[in-house]
């Protein structure tokens, strides 16, 4: 589950050297920073303290990340979109609720460098106001999203309003699931917490 920075890969089949290299900068920026983050406090790291721990200068570090905030976030655009075309392709006659869910299991099945690292993400984000910040950019960008693909598929009164409605309900079950699996060591994946937590609103969806 590819969702923060340190723990995402960007590289598609058939790239080229250059940018494998360029990937593990990337990569290592970010683990560098999450645990600098994870143990002094966001607000007490600087980004000239980041790239000293890793041997670059702070204009590399930009070349990576415009800001700090996105060494810990991976851009939303990108998982956002994967969210809506699992959605676009389920079946037209599948509960619009279900579909929301097999979606974002879809994205939770993509692969993670390393879980521990995407757990000590989760757990700065939730730590710190700026990212908090961050995370909900991503709400209102995967609702853009999806909202207009539940639109469609609802009949009867107030469709935008419902669809919004389901939408930003599975936004919040998709980030309960994951800060519970981040604080938790009970040997459960986020896909088993997001099932429980669709399956706590089904009854209602």
């Amino acid at each position: 589950m590819a969702l923060y920075a340190c723990c995402v890969s960007d590289l598609k089949p058939g790239v080229g050297v250059r940018a494998i290299a360029r990937d593990a900068v990337r990569a290592r920026i970010s683990d560098v920073a999450v645990d600098l983050f994870d143990e002094h406090g966001f607000d007490n790291v600087t980004v000239e303290q980041i790239a000293t721990a890793v041997g670059v200068s702070a204009r590399s570090f930009h070349r990576y990340f415009p800001a700090k905030e996105d060494a810990v976030i991976a851009d939303p655009t990108g998982w956002g979109e994967l969210v809506r075309d699992q959605f676009a392709a389920r079946p037209a006659d599948e509960p619009i609720w279900d579909g929301l869910g097999a979606a974002y299991e879809a994205l939770l099945a993509t692969p993670s460098r390393d879980e521990n690292r995407s757990k000590r993400a989760m757990r700065v984000l939730g730590s710190t106001p700026a990212l908090r910040a961050r995370n909900l950019e991503k709400h209102l960008l995967w609702a853009e999203l999806l909202t207009p693909l539940v639109t469609a598929r609802l009949e009867g009164d107030n469709r935008e309003l419902r669809a919004e409605t389901l939408v930003q309900a599975s936004l919040a079950c998709f980030d309960i699931a994951m800060n519970t699996w981040a604080r938790t060591d009970s040997g459960q994946t986020p896909a088993d917490y997001l099932r429980q937590a669709f399956d706590t609103l089904s009854p209602h969806a």
